[in-house]
């Protein structure tokens, strides 16, 4: 009798393992669908603007810079009444040798003649924290310029919605990047980017904060 109880009671331990093991594949298989999701729908909405060095020397990661800088402002009065993404992308195509030459003349300028391309691409993003906003690993679309062979760290930002200009210069933060974000992306979405964003799973649904 006591042997039976006690296998009954392992049985009843092991069952009960078993179904947390469960639960937690499931939770995460879940976690992991409605994250994928969120992912494509945010990325769909975005258009990034991403820099490449021609290599890591100082020399090459400051001319990065300038032509940022360059090629930033002329497309901060470019875009400036652009209503949407696909709006953004046609302007960009329209004036791909426009940007080039800026880019090619800045570098020029600084004394040493370099080969860049323009591009607008689908290009595979790791996670990268943007001031409070942390954008997950993905495919986005972009304005991708590369200086010579590329071979350097980049600098980037968000296009569209505007992150990447302001009055006072880049990196456009605060109630200035939530507003932006908002006018394109959905509460969950925009939520998911905040970077202490948690998932959690209820037992109707998925919610995300």
């Amino acid at each position: 009798m006591k042997l039976k109880i006690e296998r009954s009671v392992l049985n009843r331990i092991l069952f009960f393992i078993c179904t947390l093991v469960l639960m937690a594949g499931c939770y995460s298989l879940a976690a992991n669908y409605v994250k994928q999701q969120s992912v494509e729908a945010i990325s769909a909405k975005v258009l990034r603007f991403h820099v490449i060095a021609k290599s890591d020397k100082e020399d090459d990661q400051r001319r990065k810079l300038l032509v940022r800088d360059a090629v930033g402002e002329w497309m901060n009065l470019k875009l400036v009444n652009a209503k949407d993404k696909s709006e953004c992308e046609r302007i960009i195509e329209e004036n791909k040798e426009q940007i080039q030459a800026i880019a090619e003349q800045v570098l020029a300028q600084d004394g040493t003649p370099e080969s860049v391309q323009v591009r607008l691409a689908d290009v595979e993003f790791p996670d990268k924290v943007y001031g409070d906003y942390e954008f997950p690993a993905g495919t986005y679309r972009a304005l991708q310029i590369i200086i010579g062979e590329g071979e350097g760290h980049n600098w980037w930002c968000v296009l569209y919605p505007n992150l990447c200009f302001s009055a006072e210069g880049y990196d456009v933060t605060g109630n200035g990047a939530k507003e932006e974000l908002s006018k394109v992306l959905s509460p969950s979405e925009y939520e998911m980017l905040l970077k202490e964003h948690k998932y959690k799973l209820g037992f109707k649904y998925l919610k995300i904060r």
